[in-house]
């Protein structure tokens, strides 16, 4: 049976996710020269069935300006980070009164025991350190840093 998990980050705008497409390989969208400023970025892949758009301005060309290149860290890390981190993220969505609701709107639906691969849990780390960094949060025992 296919499982069809959506992650979705919205800090400023509305969003809406649809499923993946039946013949879509896992890659970041490429933007065109006239795009390039555009703030989306989305991975999705029809192989493992799992897709992130992320909707922030300034993400997309942070990612390919300034965060790490894709391969500097491994799966396994990301994997690590990114558990400690939507744990955190999670718990700050439950509680709107001590946490800014306009930060944390959606809960991310990150389960421990699926691979997401490479690709998802890179753009996922790499939105989490942008994210602590842009908005002086910190949602880990780790200081943010690139």
């Amino acid at each position: 049976m296919k499982q069809l998990i959506i992650i979705c980050i919205l800090l400023s705008f509305c969003l809406s996710c649809k499923p993946v497409n039946q013949n879509q390989k896992v890659e970041i969208s490429e933007k065109s020269e006239n795009q390039k400023f555009s703030d989306t970025v989305s991975i999705a892949s029809d192989k493992v069935e799992y897709e992130i758009v992320v909707i922030e301005p300034g993400f997309y060309n942070w990612l390919y300006g300034t965060a790490r290149p894709e391969g500097y860290y491994s799966q396994k890390f990301l994997e690590s980070r990114n558990r400690i981190l939507v744990l955190n993220w999670n718990l700050r969505v439950m509680q709107p009164q001590q946490f800014d609701p306009q930060l944390y709107m959606f809960r991310i639906d990150y389960e421990d025991n699926i691979d997401y691969g490479y690709k998802l849990n890179y753009v996922l780390y790499n939105y989490f350190v942008f994210f602590q960094m842009k908005h002086k949060q910190r949602l880990g025992p780790f200081i943010p840093r690139i």
